[in-house]
């Protein structure tokens, strides 16, 4: 019989499945420490830092063999009760170790052991600073004047003034500290008053359309109890004003709310109309922060400075003390689902499960919904809310109309009927943007006499051309080498072939020559601060043409924009993953709404070769609604998602057999699965060969998703144990978005 004695079970930072049983501190009783307190404990030679999951009186371990905890790190629960069940929730969910559930949640520094209290991180000018504005040393850097400047006169301020004042203003501090011009210091923070529910721009806040007030409305009556709705509107309809409306009323409340975007990087109109509209303190978490900086927001939160939380996938899990609403921007978008690491989860859907378990509504806000929402609301598990018109002006939708490549005339890319349509457009003062998702200036370097095209050692791929930087690069594994003056195979001239977005800017930069122009796209944001520069030149009217990837989709507005080009809108439409063609339609009409948001109306023209195809004539006819059903429909019938539950092994070794042999292995390990359940391949990835590492899967799929995780419990373990799955790296992946 297992002896009674007091342990606590925790949760560490490793691959293990399993919380580890510790005997409390020796200075301490077991009923001091609570669940979701940090503990220093002996692990090994090692000492790691864990959470408290729980206490028992039993233990699989012999008392003998227990070792007490080193250290309590925090004074009280740095996890409450709710966040410690969603990261329960996870671990079931996506079958993963829960210590390595816990480490995505809390940032590294508190990983590491660092204070919870919450600090204020106060700037001032030194000495150095102060001759140095005397002197004028700073004349030809605006940015680190202004901010010196604005130190110098206020005595010192904190962070969060300095992001409201002189957003952006990091770099400078960088720059003007690097010097000892300026210095920082931490002070303790005391825990937030009643929050201050005002607007700094109340006055100027738009009227809302009656479908946005029902909305609000309709939201807010769910306030105190968990609903889900999709809020349904065409771009330019306004959804940002019901985020508003709806937050303000939560922090009059004395709530919190959480905001949910798919890249904070690409989204800064939003966070700037939140800190210009709600006069409180706002926390800001997302993957550019540095380690300071993002344990300084989550301390914020932590300690209920912050009133709103906005933030990317990982801020699903930070703290917002008494939640009120939990929104979900742009919620279709494949950026809120984690797909490289270990845990590889949808913040989406863990937004669906906080806001369930916490008792509060939760928005899912989105032009284009995921095929999965719209067949959710169609069940009338969501509430849908429509903003069918745009809110600006009366804004009418753009007319939308293809270019058949088979017949016009293409000049590198670009068709004479949409160089007409740019020289149209910019004749009337209006602004275009010009939409390729594929950077660089060439996607290949061909030699024109033996067929040679530039190939990339560690991928199945081809190195892309960058010409302005003379390099090839490749866009899966980051290889880079210089771009050749001869073919390295027979000496004879070497040409780039395609079009990318370097290319796309240069051709309309000889074609419009005296016009501004723009691009946006990850070779020219590289830097904080980037995305913010290039979309003032357009706000501006400094920039007259926008050329850009996907980055020039999420969630712009440019009032001045009438004509919308598209580039090459065929990828997607013959892919053999069967979420292509969704991924396709929300990309045209998200692309698409850019155009005509002001006062003047908005014309798309997209070029393709097949103009007669279903998903583009669905589009044209009947909208995003019309493919949606018709996409929907075909799903049914082929019994794919959201019919159907999917689960992926991903496995990747140092070769093509090596990874086979495991995913076969794992197979065989389920012996004859259950008649709800069957187990699809191992196949190799499409692209086989990725960054030196051969990649493979093996589907599991059921259409019951109660029977997909019972299999999953069972089957993983043996996998685990697997002889073969020590030789390979291999991940489980709950829900894929992508299948090879």
């Amino acid at each position: 019989m297992t002896p009674k004695f007091t342990v606590l079970r925790v949760a560490l930072d490793t691959p293990l499945r399993r919380l580890f049983d510790y005997l409390p501190p020796v200075e301490r009783a077991a009923g001091e420490l609570r669940a979701g307190m940090r503990v220093r404990v002996p692990f090994g030679r090692r000492r790691l830092v864990g959470v408290v999951m729980a206490a028992a009186d039993t233990s699989q371990v012999a008392p003998e063999r227990l070792k007490p905890i080193l250290d309590v790190l925090d004074a009280q629960p740095l996890l409450d009760p709710a966040a410690l069940a969603l990261i329960e929730w996870a671990a079931d969910y996506y079958h993963h170790p829960i210590g390595e559930v816990v480490a995505t949640a809390l940032p590294r520094a508190l990983r590491l052991g660092a204070p919870i209290a919450a600090f204020e991180e106060r700037w001032r000018a030194s000495a150095a600073g102060a001759a140095a504005h005397a002197a004028g040393e700073l004349r030809r850097a605006p940015k680190q004047r202004a901010l010196l400047e604005f130190l110098l006169e206020t005595g010192g301020a904190p962070a969060a003034s300095l992001e409201a004042q002189l957003h952006p203003w990091r770099d400078a501090a960088r720059a003007l500290a690097a010097r000892g011009l300026i210095a920082s210091v931490e002070v303790p923070r005391e825990r937030a008053a009643a929050p201050n529910t005002a607007t700094r721009a109340a006055s100027e806040a738009p009227v809302l359309l009656p479908e946005q007030r029902e909305a609000v409305e309709r939201v807010s009556a769910a306030f105190g109890s968990f609903g889900a709705f999709l809020l349904h509107g065409v771009t330019g309809s306004g959804k940002t004003e019901v985020y508003l409306k709806l937050v303000e009323r939560v922090i009059g409340q004395g709530r919190g709310a959480l905001v949910l975007v798919p890249e904070i990087g690409l989204t800064p109109q939003l966070v700037g109309r939140f800190r210009e509209r709600l006069a409180v303190p706002m926390a800001v978490l997302h993957s550019g922060l540095t380690e300071q900086e993002r344990l300084a927001a989550w301390r914020d939160a932590f300690s209920g400075h912050a009133r709103i939380v906005l933030g990317t996938r990982s801020a699903v899990f930070a703290p917002v003390p008494q939640p009120g609403i939990i929104i979900v921007d742009e919620e279709h978008d494949g950026s809120f689902k984690q797909h490289e690491g270990a845990l590889r989860y949808s913040a989406r859907d863990l937004a669906l499960v906080r806001a369930q378990r916490a008792g509060v509504p939760v928005a899912l806000g989105s032009a284009t919904p995921s095929l999965e929402t719209l067949h959710n609301a169609d069940a009338g598990r969501y509430t849908r809310l429509r903003l069918p018109r745009r809110a600006a002006h009366e804004a009418q939708p753009p007319s939308l109309k293809l270019v058949d490549l088979r017949t016009a005339p293409v000049h590198s890319g670009i068709s004479t009927p949409a160089v007409a349509a740019i020289a149209r457009h910019l004749a009337a003062d209006g602004q275009v943007m010009v939409f390729l998702n594929r950077r660089g200036y060439a996607p290949t370097l061909l030699c024109t006499a033996c067929g040679w095209i530039a190939p990339c050692r560690e991928c199945d791929a081809r190195l892309t051309v960058h010409l302005a930087a003379g390099r090839l690069r490749c866009h899966h594994c980051g290889a880079d080498a210089a771009v050749p003056a001869r073919c390295p195979q027979c000496g004879f001239n070497v040409k780039p072939v395609g079009q990318g977005t370097e290319r796309i800017h240069e051709t309309l930069g000889t074609l419009f020559r005296g016009v501004g122009l723009a691009r946006l796209d990850r070779d020219v944001v590289r830097r904080r601060g980037d995305v913010e520069q290039v979309l003032e030149r357009v706000s501006s009217g400094a920039a007259r043409i926008l050329v850009g990837t996907q980055m020039v989709t999420k969630g712009h507005d440019f009032p001045n924009v009438t004509l919308v080009v598209v580039l090459n809108a065929d990828q997607g439409l013959f892919s053999t993953d069967f979420r292509a063609p969704e991924r396709l339609a929300q990309t045209i009409v998200q692309v698409a709404g850019r155009a005509g948001r002001g006062a003047r109306p908005g014309e798309v023209l997209i070029q393709t070769e097949f103009p007669e195809h279903p998903l583009l004539a669905s589009l044209l006819t009947g909208g995003y609604d019309g493919f949606a059903r018709a996409a929907l429909q075909e799903r049914r019938q082929a019994a794919w998602p959201p019919f159907t539950r999917l689960a992926a092994v991903r496995a990747s070794a140092k070769t093509r057999e090596g990874a086979l042999r495991f995913l076969t292995d794992s197979r065989a390990s389920a012996g004859t699965p259950p008649r709800a359940v069957r187990l699809l391949g191992p196949v190799p990835a499409a692209m086989a060969k990725r960054a030196g590492r051969y990649h493979a899967q093996l589907l599991i799929e059921s259409r019951e998703r109660a029977a997909l995780r019972r299999f999953l419990g069972t089957w993983l373990p043996a996998v685990a144990a697997l002889r073969t799955a020590r030789q390979v790296r291999w991940a489980l992946d709950v829900d894929p978005l992508e299948l090879f």
